[in-house]
Formats: C-alpha cells, structure tokens, sequence
C-alpha cells in the first residue's frame, strides 16, 4: 500500500454503523411516542419480509480490559445477573406490547457487552429462551455471540448451540503476552485454540476473531507473530480493528501513556503487516476493517451485494428494525435511532416506571435518508449511484465536490450518476464515507471525537 496515502489520509473519523453518526443526533431527541411510531411503521415492513433483529447488551464483566470502548460495568458479584435479565426481559415485553398481535420474526439475535459470557450458561438459556417465546425464528436466522477466551466454558458452548446460536466472535485482540498485560486482558493461546475447535466439534458454522492494532507495547514483529497463530486457527472472518485512545472518554485506558502506543510510523507498518499476512492467507478485504475467507457467509454477501452495516457492525442479512436491550443499546428503525440509558442504574429507574429505557435519539430528514443510502452502499459495496431524483439532493453534489482530490489520488472513479471506490481506495472507504457526512462537514468538531482511519 501507498504509505504516503496512509498518511495523508489518516485521520479521525467515524465507522459509520449509522448515519447521521451519534454526535451528531439531533439535541432534541424525538419524543417516545415518535419513537415508538417509527418502530410500529418499521415492523409492519419488515416483519412481513425479512423479519427483525435483536441485539442484547450484557453490560458486565469481571475486570476491566483498559484498551476497551465499550459500555462495561465492572463486578465479581454474580448475583446481578437475575435481576439484569428479568430487566431486558421486561424491556423486550414493552416492545412486543408496542408491536400488537402478530409474532416477531426473528432474523438476527447477537449478544454482545460487556463480556455475555460473564452470564452463567443457564441464565443465557433462560435469556433466550424466554426472548424467544413469544416470537417465531426465521428459518434462516443468524444468532451469534461475543466469547471472551478466559471465561467462555464448553458449558457456554453448547447451551447456546441449544437454543439456536450457530456463531461465535472470540475477543483475541493480540497474542502477545506483553500486549496483553498492558490492556489487562488474560488469555492464553491454548484457551483462544481449544475455544475454536470446540465450537467447531460442537457444530458452530462461523467464528470470528476481533484483532486489534495500534496497542500499547505492540510492534510489527509481534503482530507478525500474532497473524501466524490466527492463521494456524484459520477463523472464518476477521475484524482488524485500530485501536481508538481516547483516555478523556475512557479512563481505564489512562493505566498507560502516549508513550506506550506505537508512533504514527509504526502503527501503519503493523497495519500492513497484519493486512498482508491476512491476505496471503487467503483472507479477502470484504470492507472496513473486516476480512473473510471465501466459504464464509459474509463474503459472500459481499460478492452478491446483499451485504450490510448496523450497530452490529456487518452483516449479511438486512432488516428494516434493529431493537437494541439493555443498557446502552441502540434501536434502528430506518427513519429513527434511539438509545438506551447507560447507565444501568437509569436504565432499572426507567423499567421500574413502566418507561421504554430511552435517553437520546434522532428521527432522519430526507436529506438523512439519501445520505445515508449512499454511506451504507460505499460501506458494503464500494460504489453508490444516483439516477434517480429521490436519490438526489444538495448535500450529494456538495459530497462530490469533496472527492476531486480524492479522483486525482486513484482512490475514487466519477462517472456520470454513479461512484465507484478503487481497488487502492478500498483502505480509505471510511474518508470518502466522510465526503458524505453532511452533518459532519455543517459542524466540524472541535475536539477529537472519532478515532483515526489507520
């Protein structure tokens, strides 16, 4: 790859799971009678097709991981597991009242935190199941879940190979026992490697590891070494993350300095590297950060242009409704997002009044809507049009205008009515994505809100 373009173009920027991104909501979210409107009328669509998903925050985890972003509630007490669970059960009831008489349809279910496996594989089932009663489950349906390797049992396995889970994403981040120990993640080799063929013996189709770059104490030998131990595994998918230091935001990360992470030079070269091992592995760059072998269902989504981007990240089914539980979810409806309180304490306090647990949300404009088709289609195909008039607005031109140097680097091809992202320009999908960000470009921040793009 083209090092100086890394550099020209390395920088902060979102992932785009939604759009308008979330700093960007409106500051007035909608009102919950709006919000649950927007469920209503994505249900009627796409419970009668595709059917809808589900995603289910199981916040907590045993100790903290300081490298992680997500929404945690650090605990060795086991005894909140019961009452987190009758909450999210309690949550999905609301929204089941709100969809009438007719069944949801269960396309997706995905457990992720957190760490889900926190949870004993009893009470999961219990989770599940009791999710599941009042609903019926696509004949196709893809239920997956987030193992962490030190704590994910052969119990965990097959419980949820029981009640339908077919996919699992194993949090590895690096092997390197030095790297780790700075993040505070431990795991062995051994355990991520009997995780993996377990899953596979007990009947688990998709595992998924998630990889991360730019940690502190990593170098290029390491993640050299770490490339070679994924591939003697030979997961199906690969999400290849850059690691995000945002210590104002998340203060666990302050356990280390600047001076810890690789320089801005280094980090690249780690990128490439574990790139390039992925690739002569056979790995195939199907988007953003993610890699697939040819036998994996996401690949080929991909090559058949039904691919997809949620909050879930990608996927290769589509539904018109994403209902997020628990704390800190985020519900999609196509024309409206809403999230969930974060904290669970809040989250309880809303439940306990008969409230759906919502604290912020935003309802699209017309002008959302076409800009989000073409993000979505950038992120999972690499290519968008425009020969229709509804697909048609100013900000689209205003997008245009911010590509020529962009066109003049190879990473983007103009055509009349249609963009066509480059094989060199695969790596930046997420700056041309920002071409497209309207919102982002009406008021650039001022501080650092996004990561960088490498």
């Amino acid at each position: 790859m083209d090092k100086d373009l890394l550099f020209k173009y390395n920088i902060p920027g979102p992932r785009y799971t939604s759009y308008p991104t979330v700093p960007y909501w409106q500051k007035t979210p909608p009102s919950i009678d709006k919000w649950k409107e927007l469920v209503q009328d994505a249900f009627t669509v796409s419970n009668q097709t595709e059917g809808i998903s589900l995603y289910v925050h199981l916040p907590f985890c045993e100790s903290l991981c300081t490298y992680c972003g997500c929404n945690t509630r650090i605990t060795i007490n086991h005894a909140v597991e019961n009452k987190y669970i009758q909450a999210v059960l309690k949550e999905w009831k609301m929204y089941c009242a709100l969809l009438g008489e007719e069944k949801p349809l269960i396309r997706e279910l995905h457990l992720g935190g957190g760490t889900p496996t926190f949870f004993s594989p009893g009470n999961l089932v219990k989770l599940v199941k009791v999710l599941l009663e009042n609903a019926q489950v696509h004949t196709d349906a893809r239920f997956g879940f987030e193992a962490h390797p030190g704590n994910t049992t052969d119990e965990h396995l097959e419980a949820l190979y029981s009640v339908g889970f077919r996919r699992i994403s194993i949090g590895v981040q690096d092997f390197n026992p030095v790297v780790l120990a700075m993040i505070n993640r431990h795991q062995t080799f051994e355990q991520v490697k009997h995780l993996t063929l377990k899953a596979r013996e007990i009947g688990y189709t998709s595992v998924n590891y998630d990889i991360v770059y730019g940690l502190p104490q990593q170098k290029n030998c390491s993640m050299m070494q770490t490339m070679l131990r994924v591939i003697q595994l030979k997961p199906d998918r690969i999400a290849f993350y850059s690691y995000a230091h945002v210590p104002w935001i998340k203060p666990g990360q302050r356990s280390y300095t600047e001076k810890d992470l690789p320089d801005a030079d280094h980090k690249i070269a780690i990128y490439e590297t574990g790139r390039n091992a992925l690739e002569l592995a056979g790995y195939e760059d199907i988007g953003m950060d993610h890699f697939a072998l040819r036998s994996d269902e996401l690949y080929k989504a991909a090559t058949q242009k039904r691919l997809h981007r949620n909050f879930m990240g990608y996927t290769d089914t589509r539904t018109q409704l994403l209902i997020g539980l628990g704390a800190s979810s985020i519900s999609d409806s196509w024309w409206g997002y809403a999230q969930n309180e974060k904290k669970v304490e809040d989250y309880y306090k809303k439940l306990a009044a008969d409230e759906l647990p919502v604290f912020r949300g935003h309802e699209l404009s017309r002008e959302d809507l076409i800009m989000r088709k073409h993000i979505l289609r950038l992120m999972t195909s690499f290519e968008t049009s425009w020969a229709s008039s509804s697909e048609v607005c100013a900000e689209l031109y205003q997008a245009l205008e911010r590509l020529s140097e962009m066109e003049v680097d190879e990473l983007v091809e103009l055509e009349p009515f249609r963009l066509r992202i480059t094989e060199k320009g695969k790596a930046f999908v997420r700056n041309v994505c920002m071409a497209f960000d309207a919102r982002l470009w009406a008021d650039l921040p001022q501080t650092t809100l996004f990561s960088q793009t490498v």
